[in-house]
């Protein structure tokens, strides 16, 4: 591999979305920045939500899975169809009806300021260090394959990385972001291909032969029965299913995508055509990691203890340069349409939800836009910041629990929006941050002990779903004589 050669592609693709960024700004203003003036094509919104719903850890950890959960995580895949269908037809028709722009206005209307704030927050601390820690596994992989060869500290990684994101979507906001996570979903699947077409000529068989082999080697089991396994069917289903609903219909940053459409009606169509593509492109990544195994086994390359480690092992080292260059930009991809709508939905979030930025009636546009620079700054900052932490602690157990308690925080927005959508109940608003708290710490403590509790049964994906029953049980506690249906 010519890491010459890789440098060049990376830096020829940075300066293709800075071009993106340039011609999708030129008329830029503060509602461009929030709602890309809700003009987005929906066919547009709908094919680079796939490159933003798959970040830098689907494209190494999907693949790896294989070797020991064969293709199980179709499961959870085929939930996600039911979940994208109840965002359409329930989500997004409340936040257009209210005409949000960060759905977290919601909880506002329905509750009160302390619950608009916590759902708000809630947001705000899972994808900072879920966009954090998925960057640190993508700039970690690309400096121990290439850029330490060049002498480029992973400090400095950190910085260039985070000063491309935060320099493209400066001024445009979502608006860029519409049009360069389409261009990103290219690149980041057309690796995928390419990759697969590689194995076949390396290995010298057809495309029906490699199917058959992943079949013939168990690969392709997709059903599992076992109701004690964390692949069972059902649970992985259902978890799916709560998965879809959470991370992207109660999520700012996929959202905030959704409503730049023209309509609802659009916006509708972007999540009913994301529904069914999604399950094409899941099946795809696993049946790269099947043709990775058995390009491994073919070729006597002992595969990695890290499972992770998979893709990009054999991509940079075994499978020849124009596998290592397709693999970089491809993960360079993910990780830019990952972080850089989160870097913009954390913006959006902190100045909307806890700044309240448009209705402050004594600041002029120019100063708003000023708040908003440095917010865009700061959030920035503090991600750089979480990225060293993770680098300087470099555990995986740690780096794993602090992600899993990131994840945790999903369970308090189900609950959340579930209470206020399939009840007429009012609540104590200012004691919602305190059972938004407590449940997942009671959902961790029970996961933590559920072998001895529920004999012998491990929790798996559906834990969100439990954590979201705990808040909703939560505010059953909360509530007051007087009902409310504000929404």
């Amino acid at each position: 591999m010519n890491n010459s050669i890789v440098l060049i592609s990376f830096v020829a693709y940075t300066l293709l979305i800075f071009f993106i960024s340039w011609f999708t700004t030129r008329k830029a203003d503060s509602e461009s920045y929030y709602t890309g003036n809700k003009a987005s094509p929906w066919y547009v919104v709908s094919y680079g939500m796939i490159g933003a719903s798959l970040s830098g850890v689907t494209f190494m950890s999907v693949p790896g899975w294989v070797g020991s959960t064969q293709f199980s995580y179709m499961a959870v895949v085929f939930g996600y169809f039911i979940g994208y269908l109840v965002i359409a037809l329930i989500l997004l028709p409340l936040y257009y009806r209210l005409n949000l722009t960060s759905i977290y206005g919601y909880l506002g209307q329905r509750f009160g300021v302390s619950s608009y704030r916590t759902g708000s927050a809630f947001f705000i601390l899972s994808r900072m260090i879920g966009a954090a820690f998925r960057m640190f596994l993508v700039i970690n992989v690309l400096h121990i394959f290439v850029f330490d060869a060049l002498n480029i500290p992973f400090w400095l990684m950190i910085l260039i990385f985070t000063g491309i994101i935060l320099l493209y979507t400066f001024k445009g906001g979502i608006k860029t972001i519409v049009w360069t996570d389409t261009m990103q979903t290219t690149f980041m699947l057309a690796a995928v291909v390419i990759s697969i077409f590689i194995i076949l000529n390396s290995l010298d068989i057809s495309l029906p032969d490699l199917i058959g082999l992943a079949k013939e080697r168990g690969y392709t089991k997709i059903f599992e029965w076992d109701w004690q396994s964390k692949q069972y069917f059902w649970k992985q289903f259902a978890s799916g299913v709560f998965i879809a609903i959470v991370m992207t219909g109660l999520d700012q940053d996929m959202m905030q995508k959704n409503l730049t459409c023209k309509s609802l009606r659009d916006a509708k169509k972007n999540m009913l055509t994301l529904s069914g593509v999604m399950m094409f492109i899941n099946l795809l990544f696993l049946f790269l990691g099947a043709a990775l195994y058995i390009f491994a086994n073919e070729t006597g390359i002992s595969t990695p203890t890290t499972t992770d480690n998979l893709f990009p092992m054999l991509a940079m080292q075994k499978m020849g340069s124009v596998a290592a260059i397709v693999f970089v930009i491809g993960l360079i991809s993910a990780a830019y349409s990952s972080a850089d709508g989160s870097l913009t939905a954390l913006t959006t979030a902190f100045c909307i939800d806890i700044l309240d930025i448009r209705n402050r009636q004594n600041w002029n546009e120019k100063m708003k836009k000023r708040v908003r620079t440095f917010i865009h700054l700061l959030m920035a900052v503090v991600m750089m910041v979480v990225i060293m932490i993770f680098h300087e602690v470099n555990d995986e157990a740690v780096i794993s629990a602090i992600f899993t308690a990131a994840g945790y925080t999903y369970g308090p927005l189900l609950g959340l929006f579930a209470f206020g959508l399939y009840t007429r109940f009012s609540v104590h608003d200012r004691l919602v941050p305190i059972v938004a708290v407590v449940s997942p710490i009671v959902c961790y403590l029970l996961s933590y002990f559920s072998i001895e509790l529920f004999n012998g049964y491990v929790f798996g994906f559906e834990l969100l779903i439990l954590n979201g029953l705990l808040t909703f049980a939560g505010l059953l506690a909360l509530i007051r004589k007087k009902e409310a249906i504000n929404c």
